[in-house]
């Protein structure tokens, strides 16, 4: 009965969503915390129920036809972990991304973050991952992974220098018409428009560097629940405060 009752719930909340965002970024925190609290057998065990919810939520994009959705998944200082928590979690991360790649969802996938960084079987797996799904139109999901907002920034000052030093600019030239447009074509998700929300589960009221460029005109929402038990009633609010809100863009 109460399981229906949520469903009806849910189909309601849905029905009111008379503006959606086309862009979600999801900041996928708590795992840990929930497997302790929970009492399982250790860090691994949270981060494979939140690996089996994630396809949920990519299940709830399709549904309502949101476009792009950002998956952080694995941060830079991830990537600082005990050797073997950070193994579990790698592999882990992969056969997510094999198994949202193999679904058959006509789901597009890109990795964005320091992908020359990550241990080479994940990288290889999102090598993989961005080739059999480059012709999907469906739904673009980015998996940032060994992302960090500082870094990206970094890179693409880089990218972009190197770039236009291989053009035979002298270093004033360059900063003297340098964009803001011309840093962002240097980003990890070039070519993926600003996410228009983006949610953190798990209470913690922060971006912790995610996204740090693109969400200059995003709206935020913490959820209380770790990100294992986050619900579709849960994503539904989100989307329905999102709704609510009157966006400016700084104007």
């Amino acid at each position: 009965m109460r399981n229906l009752a949520y469903r009806l719930y849910e189909r309601r909340l849905a029905a009111s969503l008379d503006v959606r965002p086309r862009h979600v970024g999801l900041i996928l925190d708590g795992n840990r915390r929930f497997a302790r609290e929970r009492g399982l057998s250790g860090p691994a065990d949270g981060y494979r129920l939140g690996a089996a919810k994630i396809h949920e939520v990519l299940d709830w994009c399709r549904e309502l036809d949101i476009s792009y959705v950002t998956l952080w998944m694995l941060s830079t200082d991830n990537l600082e972990r005990h050797a073997d928590e950070l193994t579990e979690l790698v592999e882990i991360i992969a056969r997510t991304v094999d198994r949202i790649a193999e679904g058959g969802l006509d789901v597009r996938i890109t990795g964005v973050g320091a992908i020359d960084n990550l241990p080479d079987p994940l990288r290889q797996v999102l090598k993989h991952a961005e080739e059999v799904t480059a012709g999907a139109d469906k739904l673009h999901v980015q998996v940032a992974v060994g992302y960090g907002g500082r870094q990206e920034i970094v890179d693409a000052l880089k990218g972009l220098l190197s770039e236009r030093r291989d053009k035979g600019d002298d270093l004033d030239t360059v900063i003297g018409d340098l964009t803001l447009s011309e840093i962002a074509e240097h980003l990890y998700t070039t070519g993926t428009p600003d996410p228009d929300l983006i949610i953190r589960t798990s209470g913690e009221i922060r971006l912790s560097g995610f996204l740090l460029w693109q969400s200059v005109h995003s709206e935020f929402y913490f959820c209380e629940a770790y990100w294992p038990e986050f619900r579709k009633t849960d994503f539904l609010r989100a989307l329905r405060d999102y709704a609510s809100r009157q966006r400016r863009f700084g104007r």
